[in-house]
């Protein structure tokens, strides 16, 4: 049987050896999760609240373990880890209060009643990516199950260690055997099958924008329903009338949280022509005085890169040297250090392209039209940031940038009682708030006569 070496990122050292799902072991998964998945969605909707409930009362419980876990899986800071962990538990809660609520509709039509309800589809597979393997694998579970579904999760070959215990404290919870279970495995062999199994009637993935491609030609061949999370290259947008002094401090942040390994990045810095010095003498110290070391040290603001090949993919974007950056541990571990470029071209592979990593690209712009014109000019559109003192100007922004999610004086990106997904090239579909249970269900219409 093959083993998939599961290696801390900060010390390169073998944590531990998982062994890999096959084929034939994603054809036994979804034969059990057809099963159980018909008693699963006939549990009453209170019950079944009960249970999910309990589930992230568990999470809750064992927040400092799933933390420290998947800090020395990913390389995750500490103080970011326990944040995740707070967040599986919070989507499982917020989900918890759907299956009592998530209620059809009465449609006035002549001669007789007509009425909706939701249909979980049945089986539903979660492709989760390494970056950050325990909450997004949560986002697409918690929903699942609400609304009545089965559930297969594929975890990144790199960090399946979160994924395995929420399954064993979802089992611990009293849910079903079967309903969740976890398949580590390479994402060749266990993801392409659990895509394009028949009986899995759902793909959520969050992963390339090349993978995104083949999953959807791959659903394609059974009409499969897919929810996907690809890739990004966000603008941060700061007008001359903004606070610069918070929008600088606030920058380094937005793009090196999780060494840049985030889809929300905002990895393109945009700023007035007006105040383009000033922000810089501002951004620079911000930049320096990011704190990179031992994901396991509660002052540590960010940690390694996943592994040497990404290392090393990150790296040959760097042509140059950066015009500041801040430092970063020498020896053991996939370390790169944050880092700004300035006056990057429109044509530059830094401006163009998702890095994945602590690299910030910065440039010019003048006035609002050219402002959209440069944010817009990429294949992504996931989400962005607009600083400006003016509601107008923002709110005009707010609808001309191209992207799933925005955010006007912020960096923030995700909540969980908000829809989250992009546009163009950076997705298909939305996850999380009071909308993602229908993304997990079919419409059925029922007419029923009450005339002769």
């Amino acid at each position: 049987m093959e083993t998939l070496p599961v290696v801390d990122p900060a010390s390169e050292e073998v944590i531990v050896e998982v062994a890999a799902a096959s084929a034939s072991d994603v054809d036994l998964a979804v034969a059990d999760a057809v099963k159980v998945a018909a008693a699963w969605r006939a549990v009453a909707p209170g019950e079944r609240a009960r249970l999910l409930r309990r589930f992230a009362a568990l999470v809750e419980e064992h927040a400092e373990e799933l933390a420290r876990l998947e800090s020395r899986q990913a390389g995750h800071p500490i103080t970011a880890a326990r944040w995740e962990a707070g967040n599986v538990a919070d989507v499982l809660n917020y989900y918890a209060g759907a299956p009592e609520r998530h209620t059809g509709r009465q449609i006035p039509v002549p001669g007789g009643l007509d009425v909706t309800f939701h249909e979980p589809l049945g089986v539903v597979g979660v492709i989760v990516p390494w970056n950050f393997p325990m909450v997004i694998t949560m986002w697409g579970v918690a929903p699942a199950l609400a609304a009545g579904n089965a559930v297969i999760v594929k975890p990144a070959e790199s960090t399946p260690l979160t994924a395995v215990r929420l399954e064993a404290l979802a089992l611990e919870a009293g849910l079903p055997e079967g309903v969740l279970q976890v398949l580590p495995g390479r994402g060749e062999v266990a993801g392409a099958a659990l895509a394009a199994h028949p009986d899995v009637r759902k793909i959520v993935f969050t992963g390339s924008v090349a993978v995104g491609r083949e999953i959807a030609r791959t659903a394609a061949a059974t009409i499969k329903r897919v929810t996907l999370e690809l890739g990004g290259n966000s603008a941060n947008i700061v007008f001359a009338d903004a606070d610069l002094a918070l929008a600088a401090a606030k920058a380094p942040g937005a793009v090196f949280d999780n060494a840049g390994q985030d889809c929300c990045a905002r990895s393109r810095i945009l700023v007035q022509r007006e105040v383009y010095d000033e922000f810089l003498a501002l951004l620079e110290p911000a930049v320096r005085a990011v704190r990179v070391g031992d994901p396991g040290d509660e002052g540590t603001e960010m940690g390694p890169l996943i592994s040497g090949g990404h290392r090393d993919r990150v790296a040959a974007y760097l042509t140059r040297e950066p015009d500041f950056a801040g430092t970063c541990p020498s020896g053991p571990g996939f370390w790169l250090p944050p880092a700004a470029y300035v006056d990057v071209a429109a044509d530059d592979p830094l401006w163009t392209e998702e890095v994945f990593g602590p690299v910030v690209a910065v440039a010019p712009f003048d006035g609002e039209a050219d402002a959209i014109a440069k944010a817009n000019a990429t294949p992504y559109g996931l989400s962005g940031s607009i600083w400006t003192r003016d509601t107008g100007r923002a709110l005009r922004m707010a609808r001309a940038v191209e992207a799933g999610n925005l955010s006007v004086n912020s960096n923030s990106s995700v909540r969980y009682w908000t829809p989250f997904g992009g546009v163009k090239q950076s997705g298909l579909g939305r996850e999380l708030g009071p909308d993602a249970l229908d993304a997990f269900c079919d419409t059925k219409n029922v007419f029923i006569a009450t005339e002769e």
